[in-house]
C-alpha cells in the first residue's frame, strides 16, 4: 500500500508545471536559463548572474517571451544601472525582426521627471496615454499618484494587471496608472535595455498569472 501511495504522489507531482507557484502565478524565468525567452534583434546580450537576467548592449533592444499573453497579472523586479538609464516592461507587445513596440510600463531613471509607472506606447503614441506629455494637468495628476514610489538606486517591483481594456500599473505597491485603453489585446512580455554603452540592466522574480 505504501508503494502505491508513493507512486501516486510521484505521478501527481509530475503533473504540476515546473515553475508553478501556490498563488496561481507561474515563473517566467527559472533563474538558470533563458528558456521561454528570445532576442528578436541582431544585437544585445542577455546573461544570467546569480538568478538575475542582466541585459547588455550599445543599442536599444528588448528580450521578449516566446509566448503571448492576453489577460493577466504580471510581476517583476528591475534595477537600473548608475548614471543615465531608462527601461521598461513591455506587455501585449508586438515583435518583429529588430523591432518591438506597443505598451510599456515605464522605468524612469530621471529623478527629476520621475515618470516610473507611466504607460508609454513604444514606437506609436509615445507619451500620450499616462501621463499625457503635453497636458500639464495629466502630468501633475500622475506625479501626485506616483509620489516617491520608485527607488532610483534599488530594486523596484512592478505589477501590471490587464483584463480586457482595463490596464493597471503598480510600482512597489503604489498604483501609478489605472486606465482603459483598447489598442492591444494580447502579446508577449518584454524587458528593455535602453542602449547606453557599458550599462547593465538587471531583472529578477519575473512571474505571471493568467486570468480567465
Amino acid at each position: 500500500m505504501k508503494n502505491i501511495l508513493t507512486s501516486l504522489c510521484a505521478i501527481t507531482l509530475s503533473l504540476i508545471p515546473l515553475h508553478a507557484e501556490e498563488d496561481g502565478f507561474v515563473s517566467l524565468f527559472d533563474g538558470k536559463t533563458l528558456n521561454g525567452w528570445k532576442n528578436p534583434y541582431k544585437w544585445g546580450e542577455a546573461v544570467i548572474v546569480d538568478g538575475e537576467i542582466h541585459l547588455k548592449g550599445d543599442k536599444k533592444w528588448f528580450l521578449v517571451t516566446e509566448k503571448a499573453y492576453a489577460d493577466f497579472i504580471f510581476e517583476g523586479e528591475v534595477k537600473l544601472p548608475e548614471g543615465q538609464a531608462n527601461s521598461g516592461f513591455m506587455f501585449r507587445a508586438h515583435v518583429e525582426p529588430n523591432k518591438v513596440f506597443g505598451y510599456q510600463a515605464e522605468v524612469d531613471g530621471d529623478a527629476r521627471r520621475n515618470w516610473s509607472g507611466g504607460l508609454y506606447d513604444e514606437g506609436r503614441r509615445m507619451w500620450f496615454i499616462s501621463p499625457i506629455k503635453t497636458d500639464a494637468a495629466s502630468v501633475a495628476a500622475f506625479r501626485k499618484r506616483a509620489g516617491d514610489a520608485f527607488k532610483r538606486d534599488d530594486w523596484n517591483r512592478y505589477r501590471i494587471t490587464c483584463k480586457g481594456d482595463k490596464i493597471t500599473i503598480e510600482v512597489n505597491g503604489v498604483v501609478t496608472t489605472d486606465i482603459v485603453d483598447d489598442k492591444d489585446a494580447a502579446g508577449p512580455i518584454g524587458i528593455q535595455h535602453h542602449g547606453e554603452k557599458n550599462q547593465t540592466y538587471m531583472f529578477r522574480n519575473l512571474r505571471i498569472k493568467e486570468l480567465k
